[in-house]
């Protein structure tokens, strides 16, 4: 039998779209648990290091994963950390990596997950282990296991002690909060040489995810004002609300309203990071 020119070309394109279809179904779109479509999962789930593309994984510059935060477009993420490490599809709403630390004559490795929105954009970030969020404190090594920005600080107060609860305003700022900030404040000003200081807010899980973005971002800003107020120059301190997306702990989401805040505790705080530059 023959076939026609045009209709064996759509032939063609026909094969070669059920090629990609069955090619595709061995990539994974999310490996996490209810995938909700504002980006967060009901259970964080890590894929298994045997699924990985990239074997050896690489190792990040710690500036480019603190310029990643809610709004990060896959190409910008692209720019900032390469391709993800593993066998995700084209639709992923998860990209993961396996990244390596150099911390003084050790090596520490960590996975690293973005879980996206339906808009594709990246709206919460998660590391396992998760202590491994805290090495984006520190600068990036240098020739003799030293910083190439300087020595670095990092203070991490728990939102309870600073605010009333549910509040975000100077006025709602607790009289011994006030006093931490103050304490910070001074030991930024007693470092020497340049720096720069961030102030990053973060929530717990409960409520709305754009609710608690909003608060945490309200909240790192009167942070930010106090410590202006106390003397670190305004033009070397930035803020910024991470609302819910990096939480240091999880806990049953069955458990009563009260037993839950409690437990949540760890993930209410306000991180001050200062870092020394050239």
């Amino acid at each position: 039998m023959k076939i026609g020119k045009h209709a064996g070309a759509a032939l063609g394109w026909t094969a070669l779209a059920l090629a990609a279809a069955m090619a595709g179904a061995g990539c994974t779109r999310h490996v996490s648990r209810d995938v909700s479509p504002e980006g967060t999962a009901g259970e964080v789930v890590f894929p298994a290091r045997e699924r990985i593309v990239l074997e050896e994984g690489t190792f990040p510059n710690r500036e480019s994963l603190r310029q990643i935060g809610p709004g990060a477009t896959k190409d910008q993420l692209y720019h900032l950390i390469g391709r993800p490490h593993f066998r995700e599809g084209f639709a992923a709403r998860e990209w993961d990596y396996l990244f390596h630390f150099r911390e003084g004559d050790r090596i520490v490795t960590c996975q690293y997950k973005v879980i996206f929105d339906r808009q594709y954009r990246g709206r919460s970030f998660h590391w396992s282990p998760a202590e491994c969020a805290g090495l984006l404190q520190g600068g990036d090594e240098a020739a003799g296991g030293q910083s190439a920005a300087g020595a670095a600080k990092r203070f991490e107060v728990s939102t309870d002690a600073l605010f009333a609860f549910d509040r975000s305003d100077v006025a709602d700022i607790l009289p011994h909060g006030r006093e931490e900030i103050a304490r910070i404040a001074a030991q930024i000003r007693g470092g020497t040489g340049q720096y720069r200081t961030r102030v990053i807010g973060h929530t717990d899980g409960i409520g709305d995810a754009a609710y608690n973005l909003a608060l945490s971002q309200r909240r790192a800003e009167t942070v930010r004002r106090l410590l202006i107020d106390d003397g670190v120059p305004a033009e070397r301190i930035t803020a910024e609300g991470r609302g819910e997306a990096e939480p240091l702990k999880r806990c049953d989401p069955s458990l009563p309203r009260a037993a839950l805040i409690d437990c949540l505790q760890p993930n209410r705080r306000v991180v001050i990071a200062t870092d020394g530059v050239r």
